[in-house]
């Protein structure tokens, strides 16, 4: 291997001082966890929304909305990034949720409100994925997999502290605070990330499959539409549905047949002749449908039905989250050690289905803790099932589709999502009218009473408990018919489970899913569809996971004599050379904000030992030294093709060709493992 610094490599992220990459990491983190958070932040908004703008038939679009443009954009823009860089996309992503934070704030009708969801969507996707990709650029590889534990954290708590902060900024502040709040915190993420991230060139080129990534995006929204307007607005035989359930299947159809020609498809249709990954993503799509139904619909109940603030609907909801992480974990420990895991989306089904059917049994007479009962039920079968598609699709794919057979799972599991909103929302919008009616119709509400005063939580409880108590009965049905017609969706993913074959999991993929890495991998946003870039997240959970550094192994195996000091500022000097000239000491201490006077020794040891000259106080290469270096890296290399004796090889010529990449990547841009 050249010990000539590649000019593409130099000045990259990598190469940040230790406080520079700790002010870029918090503002790429602040920014992953406003994205996150505006998941689920309007869950316990949603009822006041109505109360002010009224469309209480419409209140799943404010959801859904977000949730199709993020995850459609999530498809496209990783690309974009390999294409025009990420530190461009993820300032493009910033803006475009500043913008949708501010005119959703704004809005002065549901529709307003809707559309700049749409374009807060679109944002939110992009910061996610881009800000995933920029971890990887400023992060040593040592250190990724404790960052990717931090990511899957932030929308682990982002789940949990969602409703809870949208019910503060509407009991305080109004709910279109929980907007605004975004404004001040974008803003500082994006003077940071403009002044502080680092620019990389990337050398992978992709072709952007924009046919397929059009057809998808038209049939998931008209098959939205659909479900969302028929039998509400429109009638279910309209010309209206039955024509844009038509062009809904027509653009599915269109999409399978570019999917299969194009030329780096979105989503490869050869993943679906292999029952494990079909499996998986269902699975996986049952998964984003529960949980997301669940999180968006329970507040309603809590505070149309039980009247509870909006701040006490998101504390109460904690049952649920709570249950559903404590059961990702233990069931992440149990597959990570034992490698078994078909019981668990088995049971979780069975589970999920006894959740949805006791939720869907909620009257306004039900005590809270009943509820949290069932709440714990749904949550624990969710929780068994969430990490197990992606682990088994780690273990199956062949590499040259790791990546895209991974983000392909994740983003079954964010339409998933989009789906359960808007069918939750369906169920809702056609029972709700209904129930009213009928409620109204046997006890008409008082002379002088406005009728809109019943679509507001705060305004409906402010009745006679007399005249409230059927209207708070009509709204507690309308809820149990939203949880009832869910539960045979999980019946069918019981079935569907069943089909799940077991099969010997990688090493790297059970250590992805043991210990807390489970709600990393059951709550981080799609992933990269390249090869590559996953196998690099996979290497970075091994080499967390491992008990003892495998430094003093590999420098054995190097055959190199030299000690894990000298090793380090081997690989920090050829860093730092900018040119023939080499570097100086004081250029490799500012790096890692080490004082010159400590690093100094070990260059005279290396000088002496005939690794280095040094000419005016700059140190180089000496013959010697190079050779060693080589070494070094090649030891490296047969380190990383160990850790994946379980793929397919050394004789797999693009698996090995990324794992040279790799090693060059880690020499080069400051990820070797044996730095400190």
């Amino acid at each position: 291997m050249t010990t000539d610094v590649p000019p593409e490599r130099r000045g990259m992220g990598e190469d940040l001082g230790r406080r520079t990459r700790t002010v870029v990491l918090a503002a790429i983190m602040l920014a992953m966890l406003l994205s996150s958070l505006d998941q689920t932040i309007v869950a316990t908004a949603l009822p006041a929304i109505v109360g002010d703008l009224g469309g209480g038939t419409h209140l799943s679009w404010v959801v859904t909305a977000y949730l199709l443009a993020e995850t459609i954009v999530t498809v496209v823009i990783g690309k974009f990034g390999d294409l025009f860089g990420r530190k461009s996309m993820f300032l493009v992503s910033v803006s475009l949720f500043l913008i949708g934070s501010f005119f959703a704030g704004w809005s002065g009708s549901l529709g307003m409100l809707v559309a700049f969801r749409a374009v807060q969507g679109l944002g939110g996707g992009g910061l996610m994925v881009t800000a995933t990709a920029l971890i990887a650029d400023v992060v040593p590889l040592r250190e990724r997999a404790k960052f990717q534990g931090l990511v899957g954290a932030v929308f682990g708590v982002s789940t949990v502290a969602g409703p809870l902060l949208g019910g503060l900024f509407v009991d305080h502040l109004g709910w279109r605070w929980a907007f605004y709040v975004n404004i001040p915190l974008g803003i500082l993420v994006l003077v940071v990330a403009s002044a502080a991230l680092p620019t990389v060139a990337t050398p992978h080129r992709p072709r952007i499959d924009y046919a397929g990534i059009v057809l998808i995006a038209l049939a998931a929204t008209g098959m939205t539409l659909v479900t969302s307007w028929g039998g509400n607005e429109y009638p279910w035989g309209s010309p209206l549905i039955i024509g844009m359930a038509v062009a809904s299947v027509l653009l599915l159809v269109a999409f399978v047949v570019v999917e299969r020609h194009a030329a780096e498809p979105m989503l490869p249709m050869r993943l679906f002749r292999t029952r494990v990954f079909t499996v998986s993503g269902i699975l996986s799509f049952v998964v984003g449908f529960a949980m997301l139904g669940g999180i968006t619909y329970l507040p309603t109940y809590l505070q149309y039905v039980r009247g509870e603030s909006a701040t006490a609907s998101g504390l109460w909801m904690l049952p649920l989250i709570g249950m559903l992480m404590v059961a990702a974990v233990l069931s992440g420990n149990v597959i990570g050690k034992t490698g078994h895991y078909r019981s668990f989306p088995i049971a979780g089904t069975v589970v999920m289905t006894v959740g949805m059917l006791l939720l869907s049994r909620l009257t306004e007479h039900t005590s809270y803790w009943i509820m949290a009962g069932d709440m714990v039920v749904l949550g624990a079968g969710i929780g068994l099932i969430m990490q197990v598609p992606m682990i088994v699709v780690q273990s199956t794919a062949n590499y040259d589709d790791l990546g895209v057979a991974t983000s392909g799972v994740s983003f079954l599991r964010a339409m998933g999502s989009s789906f359960g909103v808007a069918l939750f929302g369906t169920i809702y919008a056609g029972a709700l009218p209904r129930n009213l009616a009928s409620a109204l119709a046997n006890h008409p509400l008082p002379a002088g009473v406005d009728p809109q005063v019943i679509h507001s939580p705060v305004g409906l409880h402010a009745l006679p408990r007399a005249v409230a108590e059927p209207i708070i009965a009509a709204y507690a049905d309308t809820v149990q018919a939203v949880f009832l017609f869910a539960a045979p969706i999980a019946v069918v993913a019981f079935f569907v489970a069943l089909l799940l074959p077991q099969v010997q999991l990688r090493g790297t993929s059970r250590a992805a899913v043991s210990g807390g890495n489970a709600i990393g991998e059951g709550f981080a946003p799609p992933a990269s569809s390249n090869s590559d870039q996953a196998l690099e997240k996979l290497i970075a959970t091994v080499v967390v996971r491992l008990k003892e550094d495998p430094t003093p192994s590999v420098l054995a195996h190097s055959g190199s004599g030299v000690t894990p000091a000298q090793a380090w500022l081997l690989t920090e000097i050829y860093r730092a050379a900018t040119s023939d000239a080499g570097a100086t000491i004081s250029e490799v201490g500012t790096r890692h904000c080490i004082p010159a006077g400590i690093v100094e020794p070990t260059a005279r040891e290396m000088v002496g030992a005939g690794y280095l000259d040094e000419v005016d106080g700059r140190f180089r290469f000496t013959r010697a030294g190079a050779e060693t270096f080589a070494h070094l890296v090649t030891a490296w290399r047969n380190w990383f093709l160990d850790q994946l004796r379980d793929w397919h090889g050394e004789e797999h010529e693009k698996l090995t060709a990324d794992i040279d990449a790799l090693t060059a990547r880690m020499i080069v841009g400051g990820r070797a493992l044996s730095a400190r």
